[in-house]
């Protein structure tokens, strides 16, 4: 799957880095939710332009055994649909807090 961004894994648990798809080129920070009180919300709230526009959740891969953070983006840049992504390892990178914005595509 493409790449729609990259981002780095800050200290304190937030990512930041570059929204980018032929149409968006944008800032993005993914800061975790500080206000969560049930399982239901969010992990993660995502930030473009200083704008929220999604949110993301804390995912266990059965696959791999790993965790990771999935993403569902919605803006009126998208269209009617919600844009969906998960974080990744960014190909290629040795750094460990190095992650990709890898489109899923849900259709």
């Amino acid at each position: 799957m493409p790449a729609i961004g990259y981002v780095t894994k800050q200290s304190n648990g937030s990512f930041k880095g570059q929204l980018k798809t032929l149409s968006i080129r944008s800032e993005v920070e993914i800061l975790p939710n500080s206000r969560k009180s049930a399982d239901v919300q969010p992990d993660y709230r995502v930030f473009a332009g200083g704008v929220e526009v999604g949110a993301g959740w804390i995912r266990h891969s059965e696959a791999s055994g790993k965790d990771y953070v999935s993403l569902a983006l919605a803006a009126p840049e998208f269209g009617p649909r919600r844009l969906y992504a998960n974080l990744g390892r960014a190909a290629g990178q040795d750094d460990p807090d190095a992650f990709a914005l890898i489109w899923n595509p849900n259709d």
